[in-house]
């Protein structure tokens, strides 16, 4: 960097370019900054409680979507008639499996942005069989930390991805996912984990499972000051978990939903509008336990813009478009967009920043089979 020397009032040596030496300033000071910012990562600081399943994943006709009654860009609980649908895909269309669950995806895809292992840490039940052994191994590769509680009355959860060009369809079995229960949190050794972090995340999918363990977090999050975040995670959890969900809803610093979910919402509240920028807003303005901390909200819509509501303030940021050739699967993009969003959100940057990185890390899963990744990630910004 270019030095000025002051000789005398009269006589100045400048450098030969100012404009450089402004940008080699900001570049040190964002460096510096970043620097700082990661040394004060450190582990357990986000915590994220969900339903770890193995993704069984095939490229089908959409005739086998009507055959299960399945529809594109949907996700569901399995019914009786889904029964042997993952021992099907594994059978007909040589399957891939994938460790999947949408919070321990988001989590994995933040701990890949942060490059820093253990700083997020994830609660859910698997069984005491092999795909547990799978899952568990994947997340500690993608420097997460897991705290799994074991049982043995059910094997570990799956989730049936039939992909159809484009597309994706999800039919979840949580089976063992089932099985969590709040006796798990309270252990000695998980409280004194849990209650030291700072942000809590929670998908929507885990209404099904174990109210009161959410309750619990959401009571200690508000009482600390810490940040608790949801997300809506499909349509039917606001049609048939709503209680749940409204009894939550006080408690939520930060939400997420994409535009199917968030029209549901809008639905089960007799909100009569489809407009988002006024589902938005309403979502804001619901009733919130700590009226000081004005509530978040994130809306994403595919290839549209993401929707950024805080406070007031609308604002809509566009996505990277990609080419049909580039779209590999569709399947854990709203995983990762949480994911990179969270990565710079724990971190303290600014929202906009948090918006970008959640784009760029869903522009990333898209483009390969399944929330899988490689290499160190490119975002910068």
């Amino acid at each position: 960097m270019n030095t000025i020397i002051r000789k005398s009032e009269s006589e100045k040596v400048v450098p030969d370019d100012p404009s450089q030496d402004i940008n080699d300033e900001v570049t040190f000071r964002l460096e510096l900054n970043n620097f700082q910012l990661m040394e004060k990562l450190r582990e357990h600081l986000l915590i994220g409680f969900g339903n770890p399943l193995l993704d069984i994943a095939a490229t089908v006709a959409n005739e086998l979507l009507k055959k299960y009654n399945l529809k594109k860009d949907d996700a569901i609980l399995a019914r009786h008639e889904h029964k042997h649908l993952c021992k099907y895909l594994h059978e007909k269309y040589n399957a891939e499996f994938i460790a999947g669950g949408s919070v321990q995806n988001t989590l994995r895809v933040c701990q890949w942005i942060l490059q820093k292992p253990r700083v997020a840490t994830f609660f859910g039940c698997v069984g005491k069989d092999n795909y547990a052994t799978i899952l568990e191994k994947k997340a500690i590769e993608d420097g997460l930390n897991v705290c799994y509680q074991y049982t043995d009355e059910a094997p570990t959860g799956t989730c049936a991805v039939l992909i159809t060009g484009t597309h994706r369809s999800l039919c979840a079995h949580l089976a063992a996912a089932n099985h969590f229960t709040l006796e798990h949190l309270q252990k000695p050794e998980n409280r004194q984990l849990w209650e030291s972090a700072e942000y809590f995340y929670i998908s929507g999918f885990f209404l099904t499972v174990s109210p009161p363990s959410i309750m619990e977090v959401a009571r200690h999050s508000h009482k600390h000051n810490g940040a608790f975040m949801m997300n809506l995670s499909a349509p039917f959890v606001s049609q048939h978990f709503k209680e749940a969900l409204m009894v939550a809803m006080p408690y939520v610093d930060l939400l997420f939903g994409n535009k199917d979910e968030v029209e549901t919402f809008a639905r089960e509240l007799s909100w009569h509008t489809e407009n988002l920028e006024e589902v938005g807003q309403k979502i804001v303005a619901l009733h919130k336990a700590d009226g000081e901390r004005k509530r978040i909200v994130v809306i994403t819509q595919g290839s549209q813009p993401v929707l950024l509501f805080h406070g007031n303030s609308i604002k809509d940021f566009p996505v990277q478009k990609l080419t049909p050739e580039q779209i590999v699967d569709t399947n854990g993009a709203g995983d990762a967009f949480v994911g990179g969003f969270l990565a710079q959100y724990i971190t303290k940057k600014p929202l906009d920043v948090c918006v970008h990185c959640g784009v760029w890390a869903a522009a990333q899963i898209i483009q390969r089979s399944g929330c899988t990744f490689e290499g160190k990630p490119s975002f910068q910004v």
